[in-house]
């Protein structure tokens, strides 16, 4: 069974920067696209940002473009999400999630095998 669990999240000014982590295990990370979507209060969860086995395809919803990067540390059985110029509308829980499949960029909650339990982000104006 493949577990996630996220770290990094927290308060921070707009404007201001934060890194979230994803560990997997129990599982064949290098083999698994990896994604992150938010939740925010009253509002169905959405993608944010997702890539592939090999890093080579990246994808990112477009309000978040040109402020948010996602990597992977295959070694590491990580992946990272690198928030910056943050604002008060990204304020949310944020999922990380591994889709099996591996090879593609997927957008949908559905498209995801595994899920890890949340880490809020709170971004203060």
């Amino acid at each position: 069974q493949v577990q996630l669990v996220e770290s990094g999240g927290g308060l921070v000014q707009a404007g201001g920067s934060l890194r979230l982590s994803c560990a997997a295990s129990g599982g064949t990370f290098s083999m698994y696209a990896m994604g992150w979507f938010r939740q925010a209060p009253g509002k169905e969860r959405e993608f944010v940002a997702t890539i592939n086995w090999s890093g080579g395809n990246i994808y990112y919803r477009d309000s978040v473009k040109g402020r948010f990067t996602i990597s992977r540390d295959n070694a590491k059985n990580t992946v990272y999400l690198q928030m910056n110029s943050l604002k008060p509308e990204d304020t949310a829980v944020y999922y990380c999630a591994a889709d099996e499949t591996g090879w593609g960029t997927p957008v949908r909650p559905s498209d995801y095998d595994y899920w890890g339990q949340g880490t809020q982000v709170t971004v203060s104006s």
